[in-house]
């Protein structure tokens, strides 16, 4: 289902939906981070999504990274939360969501690369190559947040 984000834009349609959701930074030791390319807006982002009813938020966190990534994960911290209203998602079917993700930080700890029907592509990148992928501000936003170190950050 194809999506178009809104950040800070006066003409962005209005919010009729709020859904929890995850994304995780996962880092390798080699210091790199693991992005998948999107299906529905062709930008590369962190895993992640919605939260299930019955699972923890690092249960999602896990869950969504497998999914997306083919890679399992363990949770070991927190990069930030992002929850702006002024941030909408708005999809083909009329759902405009607001921003709820809390960005959690994760190791890679087995799987292997492979995409599903929600990544075209899956990668492992250094921090540097991410600045030149294209992706939405929300997660350049996040990748700096986690880069600086300066986290857990509220936004």
């Amino acid at each position: 289902m194809p999506r178009r984000d809104y950040e800070d834009d006066p003409n962005a349609p209005r919010a009729n939906s709020l859904v929890p959701a995850a994304s995780v930074v996962v880092v390798d030791d080699a210091g790199r981070l693991l992005l998948q390319r999107r299906t529905d807006n062709g930008m590369w982002a962190l895993p992640g999504g919605k939260m299930e009813l019955g699972e923890s938020l690092a249960d999602c966190g896990v869950r969504e990274t497998l999914e997306e990534t083919g890679i399992h994960i363990e949770i070991d911290g927190i990069v930030g939360t992002y929850t702006s209203p002024a941030h909408v998602f708005a999809y083909d079917d009329g759902e405009v969501r607001q921003e709820f993700s809390i960005c959690l930080l994760g190791r890679p700890t087995g799987g292997e690369l492979r995409v599903s029907d929600e990544s075209l592509e899956v990668a492992w990148f250094t921090p540097a190559e991410t600045d030149g992928l294209p992706m939405v501000p929300s997660i350049r936003k996040r990748i700096s947040d986690w880069r600086s170190g300066s986290g857990p950050v509220v936004r």
